[in-house]
C-alpha cells in the first residue's frame, strides 16, 4: 500500500484528511518531528493547515520544519498544501502582520470585504471555468470553504503570477475573486477543504496522489444550468444542516433524541429519553442524503466521564471514516475539572474534538457568560474566554456560537435595556414590543441579557458563526422564527444558522427567502423519516434556490 506522509504541526482536524486519505486507498503517515526520518521518505507529502495564519506558520517555524519543506520541494517530488497549508505558501497574511509566509507565492493575504457579505465565507463555492484547471478541479462542483482571508486577485496580479509559472483556478466570493487553488511543477495547494468537500473534494485528492489531470466530464446544458454558480447568496450554495441531539437514554445507551422545548422524553413508556437511532448510523445517512453538514449536539454532560473518554470523541471518530462534509460538535466545550481533580482548558477539550474529526465547536451557556463579563470588562474581553482561546488557535471559522433564547414581552421599548423589535405577532395581552432573552443550561436558566447584545459581543470576542436556535419554536414544526433570524442578522457580520422549527421543505425556503440565514438546519423532520435532506434540496432546486448536488 503507498504511503502518503502528512505534516502535523498539530493545526485543527487531521482525523478528517487521514480518514479521506485512507478511503482512497493509501497509508497515512503523520510527520509531528522535521528530524523524523520519514520525512525523507516521502514520495507523497501533504501541508494542511486550519485557523489562525501566524499560528499555524510560526508551528511549523518554530519546529523546524521550514527546511525540510523547502529541501522537499526541490527534489521536485508533489507537495500539496490545504486552506492555511496554502497560505503559508504565500509572502504573508494581514491576519498576522508580523508573520512573513514561505514566499513561494508572491502575493499577500488579505481579509475579505464584510461589508457586503458574512465573514468567514462558509458554505459551498465553485471555481470560475477556465482553461488553466488543474488536477480534476471542475467548475460545476462545489468545494467546501472557510476562510476569512484569501489571496483576492485585483489589478494585475492574476497576470504577473502567471508570469512567474503558476496556474491559478479562481473563485469568487461577493464581488471579490479569490485563488482557490494554485499550481506549479510539483506545488498544490487548495484553499477549500477537499477532504470536507464529498465525493467532489475526494476526487481531488486522489487525482493529486496519482499526478492524474483527468478530462473533466461533458456536462449537457441542462446540467450546465442546474450546476452553474450565478452568484446569488454571494457565490455559495444554500446549505443543509442535519443536527442530532446526542444523549445517553436511561439504559446507558448512545441515542439521537428530539423533543419539544427541549423536553427529549417520552410520555407513554415509562419517561424514558426518546430513541430516534444511533448517532454515527444516522450521520451516514444523511451525508448519503447530500447534508452539507452534520452538527451533534451534546445533551449529556457525563459528569462522572473523564475527558478523554467522552463517548462523543468516539462518536466523532467512527463517524469521520466514511462522513466527508464538514461536522460540529456541541456541548461540554469549557473549561473542566476532571473526576480526578485535573483541571483541563477548553482549548484543551476543543483540541480533543479537532483531533478526532470535528471542524467546528459549539459553545451554548460558557458564551453567554463570556458576553456577560465582556459587558462587565467594558466591552473588550480578556482573553481567558473559550471563544478567545479556541479562535485564537484555530481561527474564528472554528468557533459557533449556539444560542437558545425566548421571547419576552414588553409595554415599551424602555422596559428592558435589551434591544427589542416591533413585532407581527402581539401576544395574548396585544403587546407587540418583544426583545429575545438568552437562556442557559439547556433552557432552564434565563439571564438578562438580549440575543442581540450576545452575538454581537460574541462576534467581537472571536466567534465565527452563530447557531440560532428559539425555545418557543423548538418541535413545534412551524418554522423558523423569521424575525429573530432578521434581528440577529442585523446585529452581526458572520455567518447566522437558522434553527428550531423546520417541519417541512417549505420552511427552509422561507428562512432562504424571507430572512437573511446563512444557512438552514433541520433535527426531528429527518429523524422521524418525514422528509429527507435530498427531498428539501429537491424542493429548493424547484423554487430556483442553488444547494449542492454532489452525490454520494
Amino acid at each position: 500500500m503507498s504511503v502518503v506522509h502528512v505534516i502535523d504541526v498539530e493545526s485543527g482536524n487531521l482525523q478528517s484528511l487521514t480518514n479521506a486519505i485512507e478511503h482512497l486507498g493509501y497509508e497515512v503517515q503523520l510527520v509531528k518531528d522535521a528530524n523524523d526520518p520519514e520525512l525523507n521518505k516521502a514520495e507523497r507529502l501533504i501541508l494542511p493547515g486550519v485557523g489562525n495564519y501566524g499560528h499555524v506558520l510560526d508551528n511549523i517555524l518554530s519546529r523546524g520544519f521550514e527546511t525540510p519543506i523547502r529541501k522537499y520541494i526541490a527534489s521536485g517530488k508533489p507537495l500539496m498544501g490545504i486552506c492555511v497549508g496554502l497560505q503559508v505558501l504565500f509572502n504573508g497574511s494581514t491576519e498576522s502582520p508580523t508573520s512573513g509566509g514561505l514566499k513561494f507565492v508572491n502575493h499577500t493575504l488579505s481579509r475579505f470585504n464584510d461589508a457586503e457579505k458574512p465573514v468567514p465565507e462558509i458554505g459551498w463555492n465553485s471555481v470560475i471555468p477556465s482553461e488553466d484547471l488543474f488536477f480534476g478541479l471542475d467548475p460545476y462542483k462545489r468545494y467546501y470553504f472557510v476562510h476569512s482571508f484569501a489571496g483576492i486577485i485585483s489589478g494585475d496580479k492574476e497576470t504577473e503570477l502567471k508570469s512567474a509559472g503558476w496556474s491559478i483556478a479562481k473563485a469568487k466570493y461577493g464581488s471579490e475573486e479569490f485563488i482557490a487553488a494554485i499550481h506549479k511543477d510539483n506545488i498544490f495547494a487548495t484553499q477549500f477543504h477537499p477532504e470536507k468537500s464529498g465525493v467532489a473534494g475526494l476526487q481531488v485528492i486522489n487525482n493529486f496522489l496519482k499526478q492524474d489531470n483527468p478530462t473533466l466530464p461533458k456536462y449537457a446544458d441542462t446540467e450546465k444550468t442546474l450546476l452553474m454558480n450565478d452568484y446569488s447568496n454571494y457565490g455559495l450554495t444554500r446549505r443543509i444542516i442535519a443536527c442530532l441531539d446526542v444523549r445517553t437514554n436511561d439504559k446507558g445507551d448512545l441515542v439521537v433524541t428530539k423533543g419539544d422545548q427541549y423536553d427529549v422524553r417520552e410520555k407513554s413508556d415509562g419517561n424514558d429519553v426518546r430513541n430516534l437511532g444511533k448517532p454515527v448510523q444516522m450521520a451516514q445517512k444523511y451525508y448519503e442524503q447530500g447534508a452539507d453538514e452534520v452538527t451533534f449536539l451534546n445533551i449529556t454532560s457525563f459528569r462522572d466521564c473523564p475527558v478523554k473518554d467522552t463517548p462523543m470523541l468516539e462518536v466523532l471518530r467512527q463517524t469521520a471514516k466514511n462522513v466527508f462534509v464538514p461536522l460540529t460538535v456541541g456541548g461540554g466545550i469549557k473549561d473542566i475539572t476532571d473526576p480526578d481533580g485535573t483541571k483541563i482548558s477548553a482549548l484543551e477539550v476543543a483540541t480533543l474534538y479537532f483531533r478526532s474529526g470535528a471542524d467546528k465547536v459549539s459553545i451554548g451557556t460558557d458564551a453567554v457568560y463570556a458576553a456577560e463579563k465582556y459587558y462587565s470588562n467594558g466591552s473588550q474581553g480578556d482573553g481567558t474566554s473559550p471563544i478567545e482561546t479556541i479562535s485564537k488557535a484555530y481561527g474564528a471559522q472554528a468557533v459557533v456560537i449556539s444560542v437558545d433564547p425566548k421571547r419576552v414581552y414588553v409595554k415599551n421599548h424602555t422596559d428592558t435595556k435589551n434591544k427589542t423589535i416591533k413585532t407581527k405577532y402581539p401576544n395574548d395581552k396585544n403587546e407587540d414590543i418583544c426583545w429575545y432573552q438568552c437562556t442557559i443550561k439547556g433552557g432552564r436558566e434565563s439571564r438578562d441579557i438580549g440575543v442581540w447584545e450576545l452575538t454581537k459581543a460574541c462576534e467581537a470576542l472571536g466567534a465565527g458563526e452563530i447557531l440560532l436556535n428559539c425555545i418557543d419554536k423548538d418541535g413545534s414544526n412551524s418554522g423558523y422564527d423569521l424575525e429573530l433570524i432578521n434581528h440577529v442578522k442585523e446585529a452581526v457580520k458572520i455567518p447566522v444558522i437558522a434553527s428550531s422549527g423546520a417541519g417541512n421543505p417549505q420552511h427552509f425556503e422561507e428562512g432562504f427567502k424571507m430572512s437573511g440565514a446563512d444557512a438552514c438546519l433541520g433535527a426531528g423532520m429527518f429523524h422521524r423519516g418525514e422528509y429527507t435532506v435530498k427531498e428539501v434540496k429537491d424542493y429548493l432546486l424547484k423554487q430556483g434556490l442553488k444547494v449542492r448536488v454532489d452525490s454520494t
